[in-house]
């Protein structure tokens, strides 16, 4: 007598009464408590689009999930790129290695082609998963744990020196000055993201976080005529030695500065605050100024550097065109993406005031896939590295010089946020 056979597992969008199962699927996936809290869920519910929420059933069980949501990338030269950040993924152990995400993300990649959105962003988990989907990793954050006893810092805090000022607010009105710099702050750092309203209550303590939650520390730098130029959000831990001395760290959740000035006071005052002996930067930009503001570049020891905006190219004639270049020239680019979302042959007429991209039957000087072409498209990777990973190949002799010599950048990609 034969085994009936199991029902497929079906891949869909995700019912509004299905939203708290395909939570407990998230949790389940990502290690915590199955039971999702109910504000927070609420809170997520009202704030996402239905529309965009996938997951896999196995007989009326969420076993798959997979969320998208609108955001803006800030590309080179200011410009703000339409983009579809994916956030979510999860498999639930009992299925995986059955062709799930492979399926999820087939079809959010396909509608946000549909939908306008030039490119797809993502932070990966795990590094091997994304590649094979055509995403590369286009920018990464390093940490830097500082001992502020051998920072050459003066350890009493005083105003800065350029007339300035730093102040502390509450979780309100560090939800508003926050936004209010973070919103001039964006255009000018390729790699950074945009930050909605939840994101903003999230931050302060206004909406239900998922995990525990302590309040943190504001502080707010004013310029000499009191406009709002840098903020910091902090905590700080409760430790004291044996010997009852205090052996503190601050932790920096977020640090955003318009000015150089700004983003040395900041440092400055965390480095200042008595019992403080130990502050973690947070997630900074490789080439971060941050260093070089103390008298001891060496009491900032690095403590992590990672890959970590991973980006997936969907329009190559919009993404190309949107960001500004070095330098002046033209090159021929064969793209190859085993999706057929962004393949094709394409020439770049680029120059420091913009670009033009068309589709051309000219011979290719440079071949790479998407994965590649995505990586180097903030800056942050190197034609040249790529050729001698064999992860691009030359048509032409000095391609790959060249395409260094238009995408390179002033300073690398960063992107602060976790999404």
């Amino acid at each position: 007598m034969s085994t009936p056979a199991k029902p497929a597992i079906e891949v869909r969008t995700v019912a509004d009464d299905e939203f708290t199962d395909w939570m407990g699927a998230v949790n389940v996936g990502f290690l915590r408590p199955p039971a999702a809290d109910e504000e927070y869920v609420r809170g997520l519910q009202a704030n996402s689009e239905l529309g965009r929420i996938q997951g896999a059933f196995d007989g009326g069980r969420c076993v798959a999930t997979f969320r998208s949501f609108a955001q803006e990338l800030t590309t080179v030269g200011g410009a703000a790129l339409p983009v579809s950040a994916v956030s979510g993924v999860t498999v639930t152990p009992t299925h995986r290695r059955r062709g799930l995400l492979t399926r999820m993300m087939a079809a959010e990649l396909a509608a946000a082609k549909e939908r306008g959105e030039v490119a797809s962003t993502l932070i990966a988990a795990e590094y091997p998963i994304y590649g094979r989907y055509g995403y590369g990793p286009a920018s990464h954050i390093t940490e830097w744990e500082i001992d502020t006893a051998r920072a050459g810092l003066d350890p009493r805090w005083a105003a800065p020196a350029d007339g300035g000022s730093i102040e502390l607010v509450d979780m309100a009105e560090a939800a508003k000055l926050g936004a209010e710099v973070f919103e001039r702050f964006r255009p000018t750092r390729h790699g950074a993201i945009s930050r909605d309203r939840r994101w903003w209550d999230l931050t302060t303590g206004v909406a239900r976080r998922y995990e525990p939650w302590t309040e943190p520390f504001f502080a707010v730098y004013r310029t000499a005529d009191g406009a709002p130029a840098g903020f910091a959000g902090y905590r700080a831990d409760d430790r004291w030695s044996d010997a009852k001395l205090p052996e503190n760290t601050a932790t920096v959740a977020d640090l955003i500065a318009l000015t150089p000035e700004a983003e040395r006071a900041l440092w400055h005052y965390l480095c200042s605050i008595d019992w403080i002996r130990t502050v973690r930067t947070g997630r900074r930009a490789p080439d971060d100024l941050l260093p070089q503001y103390f008298p001891n570049p060496r009491a900032a020891r690095i403590v992590t550097h990672s890959d970590y905006l991973w980006l997936r190219l969907l329009d190559v004639v919009r993404v190309l065109e949107a960001r500004t270049y070095a330098a002046e020239g033209t090159l021929v680019l064969e793209v190859v993406d085993p999706a057929g979302l962004a393949a094709g042959r394409f020439l770049l007429e680029a120059g420091p005031a913009g670009a033009r991209c068309t589709s051309t039957t000219r011979t290719a000087e440079l071949t790479l896939y998407v994965r590649e072409l995505a990586s180097l498209y903030l800056g942050d990777e190197s034609a040249r590295r790529l050729l001698a990973l064999g992860r691009a190949a030359e048509e032409r002799a000095g391609a790959a010089a060249r395409t260094d010599e238009l995408f390179r950048t002033a300073g690398r990609p960063w992107c602060p946020d976790m999404f």
